[in-house]
């Protein structure tokens, strides 16, 4: 297996964005071959150098925790094969023998009076609130088509977000641009001295509160936990998940279920929050106010925390505030109508690579902070994500000789759903599979 020894731009590029030195991206190669490499836009160049940032932050880490600078960071090869693998985790999930359900029968492109419009209907209240505002007289998508027929793109969008559904028009054109990594804040303050940690593990001990739902923030975490940290993820009992989408992302991590608003649960989230090392979150822009975990507040009482937040549209503007997955910011910034068939209709990159690109890329921010003693705010979102790959990735050199199969990088694991047939991690093996959704103790594991 053949390993290239060119310098990544991307890698440089994305290590850049999170502020490493320059020089330590040159440690990272890539060997072997994937399948990522097709369509008009470089999703393989994103895809090995999320991975490459994340594995070199990693080593940075242990380099740190072992007692040496972040310069003594060991040299990285990251295996292509596996690299592709994971970016469609979900094709590859088996639970019990069973394909998983990507998107529901309302999710998907349709045409309007005046174009194209995606639509998210996964999770029930989301396919709720579509079948209001547009007045479906069933939730069919032979009524969903019928009704789009006589309507604008723009239309459809704005009445799904009226009565908080997923809509979004298929831009043309490319979305303004964003930066790679929005805000980069110190606080000044440290978090808690981290020792040595086992090989492989460079985040052992390290306590991380998951407040992350679907693909990117639950990449980032999945792979913090199988990097040794301990991550509990915390959600309301009132928005259960989709099982088929946690048992891919539950690797690496537990699941718990608090209510905020009352005041039992709240006490126990506050003993969790008074012990974590770092929070990652995944919610839209100003969500968590109403609780008093905006990330400013939440430095504020603790100001050696490592915050990452997470958003869909960026930080800033008109479309700051709303909801978004990989699937519509594709459709909204321009991607879709690039990847578009002969035929007109839009379409879709190789893989939901904003979602697992953004989540490697969450995941090496938070290990940067660490190994930079914390107190650090960080900010991602899928549509700079979006941005850097329309607009500052070049294609590499052409995959090493050898072709591609997934097989080397499937396994097979027991967990709380029953075997699960999944992708392998790029950076290793999970201790286990995950538990059931929801069920595990509102409690850190012993350090």
């Amino acid at each position: 297996m053949g390993i290239s020894e060119e310098r990544d731009s991307g890698t440089a590029g994305a290590w850049a964005a999170l502020g490493g030195a320059p020089e330590l991206a040159r440690r990272v190669r890539f060997a072997g071959a994937g399948d990522l490499g097709e369509g008009p836009l470089p999703v393989r160049e994103l895809a090995r150098a999320t991975v490459g940032v994340c594995g070199l932050a990693a080593a940075e880490l242990a380099a740190v925790r072992g007692g040496g600078e972040a310069e003594d960071a060991s040299p990285l090869v990251v295996d292509e094969g596996a690299v592709a693998t994971a970016f469609v985790s979900e094709r590859h999930l088996r639970v019990e023998g069973r394909a998983p359900v990507v998107f529901a029968p309302l999710s998907g492109f349709w045409q309007t009076a005046d174009g194209w419009v995606r639509t998210h209907a996964n999770y029930p209240h989301h396919e709720a609130a579509l079948v209001r505002a547009l007045g479906l007289p069933t939730a069919t998508p032979e009524a969903l088509r019928a009704a789009l027929a006589g309507r604008t793109a723009v239309e459809v969008q704005e009445l799904a977000y009226g009565e908080g559904g997923l809509a979004v028009a298929v831009a043309r054109g490319y979305g303004e641009p964003q930066p790679l990594v929005e805000s980069v804040r110190r606080t000044g303050a440290r978090g808690r001295k981290l020792g040595p940690a086992p090989a492989g593990r460079p985040a052992t001990g390290v306590r991380v509160l998951d407040l992350t739902r679907v693909i990117a923030g639950p990449v980032a975490t999945r792979t913090l936990g199988l990097l040794g940290a301990d991550v509990l993820r915390i959600d309301s009992p009132g928005l259960p998940e989709a099982d088929d989408a946690y048992a891919d992302t539950g690797f690496g991590k537990r699941s718990a279920r608090l209510d905020l608003a009352a005041p039992g649960d709240r006490a126990v989230f506050e003993g969790l929050l008074a012990e974590a090392d770092v929070v990652v979150t995944g919610y839209r822009p100003g969500a968590l106010r109403r609780f008093g975990l905006d990330p400013q507040d939440l430095l504020e009482r603790r100001p050696g925390l490592v915050v990452a937040e997470l958003c869909a549209w960026g930080w800033r503007g008109p479309w700051a505030a709303r909801r978004g997955f990989d699937s519509l910011v594709q459709a909204g910034y321009g991607i879709a109508e690039r990847c578009a068939a002969d035929g007109g209709a839009p379409g879709v990159l190789p893989a939901q690579a904003l979602d697992h690109g953004t989540g490697y890329l969450v995941a090496a921010g938070v290990l940067r902070a660490l190994a930079g003693g914390g107190g650090r705010r960080l900010r991602f979102s899928l549509a700079g994500t979006a941005s850097w790959l329309v607009r500052d990735l070049a294609p590499a050199s052409p995959p090493a000789a050898g072709g591609y199969a997934a097989e080397p990088w499937l396994r097979e694991t027991a967990s709380g759903y029953g075997v699960l047939r999944h992708a392998a991690s790029p950076f290793g093996e999970w201790a286990a599979g995950p538990s059931r959704w929801g069920t595990d103790p509102a409690v850190w594991l012993p350090r």
